[in-house]
């Protein structure tokens, strides 16, 4: 396994991240607990999580994905081996109304409440990194592409945010914070805010990063690599769409397209063409598409983990073995002309 910085905290992440939000909806406890297992035995020490999961989020799974990996330390131990990191919702926009009455923010109270419930959950007494699952105001994220500008729904200052997050530094709870869904603009203000003084500096941001969304090179790229605040690439295999599974429409049971209600992001025009272009570059150079795809993010120098997700244990395995995979010069430049074709048709 690689190791990389995660921003200036000092600590290293493993290059392959564990992503655990099927645990409570499409994997039982004791896959969640297996796939854990297997994970860490492969030196995947870097976990990600949210108090939202398992998804697709409902009443009924909401914190459960917390509550499998602390049942997992209860029984395995082993807490200071793991980089753990989970995230609190913000502006709850479509729903969440089962989450502290539908009224959560980015304030002090929904912080420690969130906080303190994760904890519980999570069954340990600190969280490593904690995020701000999307911003607490009105801005693109999720496959929005035309820009919208609200500044009379702006939720919490970013500035009373970081005070708050400061304390929970302060008080143990958390050890770093991170971003999540967040533009340049937001990145670069909360980093202002902690040069005020107004709390700690954001280490990370975890926004999509794949093959069908290269977005985050647009901008963030340049502030992520300047600023040392490392991504946290979620969804490398475009949600499962790289791996071909969804073409022509093709709703595999038990997927996550077929059980959640919410549209899919890459459910796109122009994504079953894009996809059908990277699938026939790693099939005529040997390669497995995902291990490709999850490759891919990985060379990339402002990466600091690429977050998988499976539910089998068979794609748990060959996602991280990516990491062993190099991409030779001539794949890389078939697949920057795909993109030149094509680009980014899944923001």
């Amino acid at each position: 396994m690689q190791y990389r910085p995660l921003g200036r905290t000092g600590l290293s992440v493993s290059a392959i991240g564990l992503g655990t939000m099927t645990w409570g909806r499409q994997n039982t406890e004791a896959e969640g607990h297996a796939q854990m297992d297997y994970a860490l035995d492969q030196g995947v020490t870097f976990w990600d999580t949210a108090e939202m999961y398992a998804v697709p989020p409902t009443a009924d799974t909401y914190g459960r994905t917390e509550e499998i990996i602390g049942t997992w330390f209860r029984s395995r131990g082993g807490r200071d081996r793991v980089i753990l990191a989970s995230k609190i919702i913000g502006m709850p926009g479509g729903g969440f109304g089962w989450v502290r009455g539908g009224a959560s923010r980015l304030d002090r109270a929904n912080l420690f409440a969130a906080v303190e419930a994760s904890l519980a959950r999570l069954q340990t007494d600190y969280i490593d990194l904690y995020q701000l699952h999307w911003p607490d105001r009105v801005t693109n994220r999720f496959g929005t592409r035309g820009y919208t500008h609200r500044p009379e729904a702006d939720g919490v200052p970013i500035e009373e945010t970081l005070e708050a997050l400061d304390e929970l530094v302060k008080a143990g709870k958390i050890r770093h914070v991170g971003l999540s869904n967040e533009s340049p603009w937001g990145v670069m203000r909360f980093l202002r805010a902690a040069e005020l003084g107004h709390g700690p500096r954001v280490a990370s941001i975890q926004n999509a990063y794949n093959l069908l969304n290269r977005t985050f090179e647009q901008a963030l790229a340049e502030v992520g690599l300047r600023e040392e605040v490392g991504l946290l690439a979620y969804s490398p295999l475009a949600a499962g769409t790289l791996t071909g599974k969804y073409l022509d429409g093709a709703l595999p049971p038990g997927s996550r397209r077929a059980i959640d209600h919410r549209a899919s992001r890459y459910a796109t025009v122009n994504a079953d063409a894009a996809t059908r272009a990277y699938l026939d570059i790693a099939r005529r150079h040997g390669l497995s598409p995902a291990q490709m795809a999850i490759a891919f993010t990985l060379r990339q120098p402002f990466v600091a983990s690429s977050l998988i997700g499976a539910t089998t244990m068979a794609d748990l395995k060959s996602n991280i073995a990516a990491v062993d995979v190099t991409l030779p010069d001539e794949l890389l430049k078939e697949i920057d002309a795909v993109h030149d074709r094509l680009p980014d048709p899944c923001p």
